[in-house]
């Protein structure tokens, strides 16, 4: 019987050399599957040579170069919720955690997450657990997710957590998805409205404004023409360093932002922000609505996967994006460390509504408090879904008549003198 040269994996991801008797090829990787192993090369004896193993720190491209990877940097929340789901399928499947990780690190185009998937494949192999792996790289793994897997690891769930992660990860980032979207139409439209202000106010404005002053007609120009020229002229008249008035107008405006940007940083600055964004007419229940299914969801997905209660409400008070709602997470905290129900401190809140502090109460006393807040959470997803369609389809018209005016004004600032002159010279 022909002898086979083999190199496979065993469930650690350790690799193992050796020979096997077999009829053929398929039937010694068949057999080495039976035992336990994951064949990685199969050769008979005599008709060839196993390759030898490659270091996987430095890989080839189609062009020949080096794929370059690295740790310790950021990446985008869509790549880090794929490489999610493909180690929960990986799993599943029954492939091993050191396997799987050494799969995708393969796989991955991203240098960062693929140094970071490659650190942590060295760190499993060590001996270290998954989640203390994970809690290595806090900048792409947050508490969150290092907790939820540290779970999945103690009930021996671990591909059902990274499942409910994946499904968290993706519909925290549909949400998102939303909220932005909302807001990109009315900055685009601001910004053109902007833009087409400027452009007529410096190099339109001034043609027609030399020309009335040649017909020495300045003093019978209506007063919006007068305005309009009046502005034209202070933004193009030279200050300081002989520097128009409209460069150190955006200097002034970017100062602002900045210094703005930097106040939001401090304690003080942050919480008077995070207050105004959940109180402000249009957006603040928005807002509102989209921290309450980021509190229900990361909450309920906790509790769910096995975290304890305490813990739980630590991981969502610091994942909560926003300080007015993390102080009133803090109070729910205090409040069951003390034996406390959570709906006592909800209510002294004024953060949550009334519909979903009588959700809360009703799983607490069910005792499916985690599937409630599931159930919350995807109420509140639908509700901001449904209120950025028709913030949508509010700021739409508003913004088109906002840039009809600012163009409209500018236009007949223009043109009602030229309107005047032509019928005085008709009359005369």
């Amino acid at each position: 019987m022909p002898q086979f040269q083999f190199t496979a994996a065993d469930a650690k991801g350790e690799q193992t050399s050796g020979t096997i008797e077999s009829t053929s090829e398929a039937e010694a990787i068949q057999q080495l599957r039976a035992q336990g192993f994951y064949p990685l090369q199969v050769v008979e004896a005599g008709k060839g040579k196993l390759a030898a193993a490659k270091k996987p720190a430095a890989k080839k491209a189609k062009g020949g170069k080096k794929v370059k990877t690295s740790t310790g940097g950021r990446i985008k929340p869509k790549l880090l919720m794929i490489f999610t789901r493909q180690l929960a399928t990986l799993i599943d499947s029954g492939l091993p955690l050191l396997r799987g990780l050494t799969v995708l690190a393969k796989q991955e185009p991203n240098p960062v997450l693929k140094g970071t998937i490659g650190a942590l494949a060295d760190s499993v192999q060590s001996g270290s657990t998954f989640s203390e792996s994970l809690a290595q790289h806090p900048r792409i793994f947050n508490k969150l997710y290092v907790n939820m897997v540290k779970a999945g690891e103690l009930g021996g769930v671990l591909e059902v957590v990274l499942v409910r992660l994946a499904e968290y990860q993706e519909k925290a980032h549909k949400l998102k998805n939303k909220i932005v979207s909302a807001m990109v139409y009315p900055v685009i439209v601001m910004f053109i409205a902007v833009a087409i202000l400027v452009f007529l106010m410096l190099f339109i404005v001034p043609k027609f404004e030399a020309m009335f002053a040649e017909m020495g007609n300045d003093a019978e120009l209506p007063m919006i023409s007068q305005v309009v020229f009046g502005a034209s002229k202070f933004f193009l008249k030279p200050s300081i360093w002989v520097i128009p008035n409209i460069v150190w107008v955006f200097l002034v405006l970017m100062l602002i932002g900045f210094l703005m940007n930097m106040w939001g940083k401090t304690k003080k600055g942050r919480r008077v922000i995070d207050a105004f964004k959940l109180k402000a007419p249009i957006f603040g229940d928005i807002q509102r609505k989209s921290a309450i299914a980021r509190f229900s969801r990361t909450l309920g997905t906790l509790v769910t996967s096995g975290v304890p209660i305490l813990q739980a409400l630590n991981i969502t008070r610091d994942t909560a994006g926003n300080v007015i709602v993390s102080d009133a997470i803090e109070k729910v905290h205090e409040a069951v460390k003390e034996g406390e129900s959570i709906v006592t401190p909800m209510q002294s809140a004024s953060v949550f509504p009334s519909m979903v502090i009588s959700m809360v109460d009703v799983g607490e006393e069910t005792g499916q408090l985690p599937e409630m807040l599931l159930k919350v959470a995807d109420v509140y997803d639908d509700e901001v879904d449904n209120a950025v369609t028709a913030l949508t389809s509010i700021l739409e018209p508003i913004m088109i008549v906002i840039l009809a005016l600012v163009v409209g004004m500018v236009v007949m600032a223009l043109f009602l003198p030229l309107i005047k002159i032509i019928s005085t010279m008709g009359e005369q």
